[in-house]
């Protein structure tokens, strides 16, 4: 569906894209995260043929990017966007259906479908102009719902919701994705990526610094080992893999990659003590978003397999 093969987007001396290289396959909903700066704005620009790269290449659904036929299989929610006020619900969503070049005999059931998809069916022929915010939030995500897309990319589609909504918003995101759609969503939200994405890119100045499961995300969330028999200094000795916490026979080492647990516990063994117990813990996005970000980022690293989004924001 998205294939970037080491692009470089520049404005001027500003570098917003660095070597940006990533795979995304069909029906994958990808949770695209970052500070602002990051490159996520600008990736979504080339996604969608706003921008051309610099450097390197991509394609999209099978086409080169910015291809206009490629375009209209693609459906956007902007972070920011305005609606005629004096149009009702309907017309908003049919004028919408003519700009993406929907066949006429498909234009009322797609309004219909979308309509219903995202909770207005009942005041379809309300004006805008008396729609919350949140309201409006919802008729967006129906625009970018409509002729069900094959690429749904979505800007901070919950920003605007109370918790109900963003419940609601989970669920229509899902329910596209279980139709096969590919989603990308692009939030500053950690805990709506974590509740509903399968896979998270995170951006730091351009680069990916890291892309996988959300599992595999934070799986550097540490571990905690019962121990007994280890004297001071072996304990004292574990400081090399992390901080350290004691609590009775209970050790916590935080943050360590899953890929050392067995190191550890060869370490603990090493020293004379007994393992009775290992429980590796799992983290929370943001403590591994914050680990991430707080420091200039690592060396570019090879495309793992499949390499979930590396996508960016010039916001």
């Amino acid at each position: 569906m998205i294939e970037l093969d080491h692009v470089v987007k520049t404005y001027g001396r500003t570098t917003a894209l660095d070597g940006l290289s990533l795979t995304v396959g069909r029906g994958e909903l990808v949770g695209l995260l970052g500070p602002n700066g990051a490159g996520k704005t600008t990736a979504i620009k080339l996604l969608i043929g706003l921008t051309r790269p610099t450097r390197g290449s991509g394609r999209v659904l099978g086409a080169p990017l910015g291809d206009r036929a490629a375009r209209a299989r693609i459906g956007y929610l902007p972070e920011l966007f305005r609606y005629q006020p004096w149009l009702r619900a309907r017309e908003v969503l049919r004028l919408h259906t003519e700009l993406a070049g929907l066949a006429p005999a498909r234009r009322p059931g797609a309004v219909d479908d979308a309509l219903a998809w995202v909770g207005l069916a009942e005041r379809a022929d309300d004006p805008v102009s008396g729609f919350s915010k949140g309201m409006q939030q919802r008729l967006g995500l129906g625009v970018a719902l409509l002729g069900d897309p094959e690429l749904i990319l979505l800007d901070e589609p919950t920003s605007a919701l109370d918790p109900i909504g963003r419940t609601d918003v989970r669920a229509i995101v899902r329910s596209a994705r279980d139709r096969g759609a590919t989603v990308i969503l692009n939030s500053h939200l950690l805990s709506e990526v974590e509740q509903v994405c399968d896979r998270v890119v995170i951006l730091h100045q351009g680069r990916a610094v890291a892309s996988g499961p959300l599992e595999e995300i934070v799986a550097a969330g540490g571990v905690r080992l019962r121990v007994t028999d280890l004297d001071p200094a072996g304990r004292q000795a574990l400081a090399a893999f992390g901080a350290v916490g004691i609590d009775g026979e209970w050790v916590a080492i935080r943050p360590l990659d899953r890929a050392r647990i067995p190191d550890v516990v060869e370490a603990i063994v090493a020293a004379g003590g007994r393992v009775h117990a290992v429980e590796p813990g799992r983290g929370s996005l943001e403590a591994r978003f914050l680990e991430l970000v707080t420091g200039p980022p690592p060396p570019a690293a090879p495309t793992d397999p499949p390499a979930a989004l590396d996508a960016l924001d010039a916001s």
